[in-house]
């Protein structure tokens, strides 16, 4: 017999550009649409199609109200009374928008990505949490970054909101964890549990190559054939760790050896990428920024230069840097996986924790680099046999643990769950 489709609802501050939860909440509507599930869009940016979607100004958070409310919200410890009422007055509009969306297309399970997790909003959590209370409305919420992990949320005056909504403690809410850690605080402070889906990749499809377009990238950002091109393939944040990356090129000596950053620093300002590039500058390492040439699209830019995918960075470089303090999951590992490409890690606590017990091989730091670490990297750099060994490894580890094969088999049990059949 047939599976049954359902219409899912998927509901975010923002589903458009390249952003993790972004591109995850893509990656789940593919499976689920293979199964005849249609995929449905409600936030506050959106680059989804508009027939089968929902932009509510509000929910996003960039929003000029939201982004008073987070001001009022954090880094202090009481707020005013206008504030609690801004809050209310905006999470009921936008609970009546979710019984809108809901009824328009006929919704019969809701996919929250990430807005029941990170008080980035705190009107559409509390609006998801008052929406659900009062219809029962079978509900996954997708759980990327908890506000707890976040320093800049620890001081705040909205901690009856977070407790109320980030995450909602309700009986028709399924919790999905992206790591073990985020499993585990979530039942140690919460009381909740989850089902651990990691982020993924279709291993079974071969990457791309290099083609017409993008064969002249090298050249474009003004490397020559022979460099060794070693991507970053981040936002310039200081989580990242990208100074560790530098001192790598630096101790490497080799003039032939380039850092190139791919993407820009994001929203917390240009202090560390201009301390990175002195940094680069004082050690005699070619720092090479392209955020203006990496896009989501092949097209061009205001100077008339092309931009390319990420994808053709990846296939381009010959190593990827992965130094980071902290993350949630580690995408840009995963891809350097796809892409056949060697990696350096700073051993980060979900890399310890839930990607290391597999057995990948890359090359690992701790927190700083030593002669060892130098060594197999050039080891890694000269002796190709050796690289395609490592690389094929890792492609043929990750096509076991995160393809899209292991989420079909999640969400097969996420939708089972709320309607009985298995629909996937």
């Amino acid at each position: 017999m047939a599976a049954i489709g359902h219409n899912i609802g998927f509901v975010g501050t923002r589903f458009a550009g390249t952003d993790g939860v972004s591109l995850e909440a893509a990656k789940w509507a593919k499976i689920l649409w293979d199964h005849r599930h249609v995929s449905h869009w409600y936030g506050g940016k959106l680059d989804t199609n508009r027939e089968i979607s929902m932009e509510v100004a509000e929910a996003y958070f960039g929003h000029p109200d939201i982004q008073s409310i987070n001001r009022a919200c954090f880094g202090k410890l009481t707020r005013d009374a206008d504030v609690t009422h801004r809050i209310l007055s905006i999470a009921n509009h936008l609970k009546h928008t979710l019984y809108d969306f809901t009824n328009k297309f006929n919704i019969e399970i809701l996919i929250v990505q990430n807005a029941l997790t990170i008080p980035m909003n705190i009107p559409l959590g509390v609006a998801l949490t008052m929406f659900i209370a009062e219809t029962g409305f079978p509900t996954i919420a997708h759980h990327h970054d908890f506000y707890w992990e976040r320093d800049r949320f620890s001081v705040t005056s909205c901690g009856d909101f977070l407790q109320m909504a980030f995450p909602c403690a309700l009986p028709s809410v399924q919790h999905v964890t992206i790591n073990s850690e985020a499993q585990r605080t979530l039942s140690h402070r919460r009381g909740l549990s989850s089902i651990l889906i990691p982020n993924v990749l279709d291993f079974d499809s071969e990457p791309p190559a290099i083609d017409d377009y993008n064969s002249d990238f090298r050249e474009a950002i003004g490397l020559r054939e022979e460099d060794i091109l070693f991507l970053q393939p981040t936002r310039v944040v200081p989580r990242k760790g990208i100074e560790h990356a530098i001192s790598l090129i630096s101790a490497l000596n080799n003039p032939r050896c380039k850092l190139v950053i791919s993407h820009e620093s994001g929203d917390e300002g240009d202090e560390y990428l201009h301390a990175l590039q002195e940094m680069a500058e004082h050690q005699g390492v070619d720092l090479v920024y392209i955020p203006d040439r990496i896009g989501e699209e092949r097209t061009e830019n205001e100077k008339g230069e092309k931009v390319y995918l990420l994808a053709d960075a990846y296939l381009h470089a010959d190593f990827i840097t992965y130094p980071s303090l902290y993350e949630g999951f580690g995408n840009a590992l995963i891809e350097a996986f796809f892409y056949r490409k060697p990696a350096l890690v700073n051993r980060y606590s979900i890399f310890v924790s839930d990607i290391e017990p597999r057995g990948f091989d890359v090359i690992t730091m701790n927190g700083y680099l030593t002669r060892e670490v130098i060594g197999k990297v050039k080891r890694v750099i000269d002796d190709s046999e050796y690289r395609e060994k490592m690389v094929h490894e890792n492609y043929e580890l990750s096509k076991r643990f995160y393809s899209y094969a292991v989420l079909r088999r999640k969400l097969r049990i996420l939708i089972t769950n709320h309607t009985g059949m298995d629909d996937l």
